[in-house]
């Protein structure tokens, strides 16, 4: 039943991240024709953006060392975006030369995580994506920019507002075409993050310019999106079948999982553009590719129901 609520957006574009954030963090490489079967059913299921693959050096994404061959064999649907992961200007001449039009780059709100995953404190990476934005948009690329530890860091804890609006505002500053929020350990609440987006509004960065990206290691994506949506956001990252995310043991929930989200969005009547059966199957598909179930509430209980 669908059933409207005030205050929400006519429709919600989901940002797709099975094939990248998703697949990356799968012990097991999955072969490339899987991956472009993946990419292309997630397509024929009507989603219309859809992050392909990472440009990080295999050394550290091994899940990912295809990246060159991924795309060669992927077909281009019209009117679908095909956006990939890129870490420095090496990263983008690689994409540049396989035809990419839309990029991300992958800064973070933290010190400690900055150093870990990128091994550059955080004025040292926004130094490094300067001349990748920089290119990227002088090609005529689309960029958008990830802040990872939104909501709080494993080592350094809670992390102020003031300080993700701060390097949330330079990544912008840089000439980013769109800034993702990312609750990488799924600590949020929807109060922090109404309160996240309302300070980036009056820093100059409007809920039309933002993504989230939430995690649902306690079980709040959901309540985080439906709060981000109301406080303006109409642009959603998930995952099909919940993939990836985080480390984890057997089916351990990590990212928002696209049919749990397509599920609430239907319900309250907020357009998608995507038909949840057919994701329901390709989830149910690449459970069996990864072998193991998938931690997405609603492939489970709808796999269960007779057809």
């Amino acid at each position: 039943m669908r059933v409207p609520m005030d205050g929400l957006p006519e429709r919600v574009t989901i940002y797709e991240v099975g094939p990248r954030d998703g697949l990356q963090n799968e012990k097991a490489v999955v072969p490339v024709a899987a991956k472009a079967e993946f990419v292309a059913r997630l397509v024929r299921a009507g989603l219309r953006t859809v992050e392909t693959t990472s440009f990080v050096h295999p050394k550290w994404v091994p899940q990912l060392a295809d990246a060159e061959e991924l795309l060669a064999v992927l077909p281009r649907e019209p009117g679908v975006r095909y956006p990939v992961l890129v870490p420095n200007e090496r990263g983008l001449d690689r994409a540049l030369a396989h035809g990419v039009t839309e990029i991300a780059v992958f800064g973070a709100a933290t010190e400690t995580f900055a150093r870990r995953n990128l091994n550059r404190t955080v004025d040292e990476s926004l130094a490094m994506f300067a001349p990748v934005v920089a290119r990227a948009r002088a090609e005529g690329l689309w960029v958008r920019a990830y802040v990872s530890m939104a909501c709080g860091d494993p080592w350094e804890g809670d992390v102020p507002i003031e300080q993700v609006v701060s390097v949330a505002t330079r990544m912008m500053d840089l000439g980013c075409s769109q800034l993702c929020l990312g609750d990488t350990i799924g600590v949020g609440t929807p109060g922090q993050v109404t309160a996240l987006i309302e300070a980036l509004g009056a820093a100059g960065v409007a809920p039309s310019d933002l993504g989230v990206h939430f995690h649902d290691t306690y079980g709040q994506a959901l309540a985080n999106t439906l709060a981000a949506l109301r406080a303006g956001v109409t642009t959603v990252d998930a995952s099909t079948g919940g993939i990836g995310g985080c480390p984890y043991a057997e089916s351990a929930t990590g990212n928002l999982p696209t049919e749990d989200l397509v599920w609430m969005l239907d319900g309250l009547g907020v357009e998608t553009g995507a038909d949840l059966s057919e994701l329901v199957a390709t989830s149910t598909w690449m459970a069996s590719v990864l072998g193991r179930p998938s931690p997405s509430r609603v492939v489970q209980a709808l796999a269960k129901e007779p057809s």
